[in-house]
């Protein structure tokens, strides 16, 4: 995913020779939908990480810190989002050729030494190592188009009222319900606010380990809305890091349409597409 994609770049900011070539990062962020797989890793490797909401502006303040407020020099900088816009402060702006060339030098880092005649060691290797030392974030995407407005409106309200600003106590599933907020930024540049970006239902899976669920509106003009629904569970056990994303976030999906009541809501009983 791009947020795998983000994390594997981070922690080999070392094949990397704008990177290296500066003594690594000073800072990494995300878009809050996605994953928080650069998290673990920017976590683990002392680089500062920030969540913000959708849009490249607010990357764009980070990698200005320092030139525009006086303020921390965060370069050399990595962000994304999870549409698979990836960038870095050479441009400040998504560079889909920027990531290729950052991945073509992990990968000519990682057959460093491999002999002739030797297996090269793929993207596939990388990845599967990767998830093996962090953990794997799975992480799709449910999108339901076309929406009545008012019906859409209703779903995110409902989340509002019953989970923001209401009761979180167990619905008796094995995938507890443990939080819910609605999303807002304080920029830490220029200290400017930004609200309602999202409304994120968190959970502990059987196993303890922590999944989310992301809810947002989109187009809610007179065509119809779209509600964009995130999954993301993590996993640590590698022995089940191979089963596919839509199948290992079925039973979370599932909890979730049930508790905003989105059948009910919309009328919908599947999404219009997943990704």
């Amino acid at each position: 995913t791009p947020s795998d994609s983000m994390a594997l770049i981070c922690d080999n900011w070392e094949s990397i020779p704008q990177f290296a070539s500066k003594g690594g990062l000073n800072g990494v962020a995300r878009s809050m939908p996605s994953s928080a797989a650069l998290d673990v890793v920017a976590e683990a490797r002392g680089i500062p990480c920030f969540v913000t909401p959708t849009g490249w502006k607010f990357f764009g303040n980070l990698m200005s810190s320092k030139e525009s407020f006086d303020g921390k020099d965060y370069g050399p900088f990595l962000c994304g989002e999870e549409s698979f816009g990836t960038g870095s402060d050479h441009v400040r702006e998504k560079d889909g050729l920027w990531a290729v060339l950052a991945w073509m030098s992990i990968l000519s880092k990682a057959n460093e030494g491999v002999a002739d005649g030797e297996a090269l060691v793929g993207v596939k290797d990388i990845v599967t190592n990767h998830w093996a030392k962090y953990g794997r974030h799975f992480y799709c995407r449910y999108d339901y188009e076309g929406v009545d407005s008012d019906d859409a409106n209703q779903v995110m309200d409902t989340i509002r009222e019953k989970f923001v600003d209401g009761d979180i106590a167990s619905s008796g599933s094995d995938i507890k319900l443990v939080d819910a907020i609605e999303f807002s930024y304080t920029d830490p540049v220029d200290g400017s606010q930004t609200s309602k970006q999202g409304l994120i239902l968190s959970f502990q899976l059987p196993s303890g380990d922590p999944a989310r669920v992301v809810f947002r509106l989109s187009g809610t003009g007179s065509a119809g809305a779209t509600i964009r629904m995130y999954l993301e569970q993590y996993e640590k056990d590698p022995s089940k890091h191979d089963a596919s994303a839509p199948v290992a976030l079925k039973d979370l999906a599932e909890e979730a349409l049930k508790l905003v009541q989105m059948e009910e809501m919309t009328g919908r009983n599947a999404p219009t597409v997943i990704t």
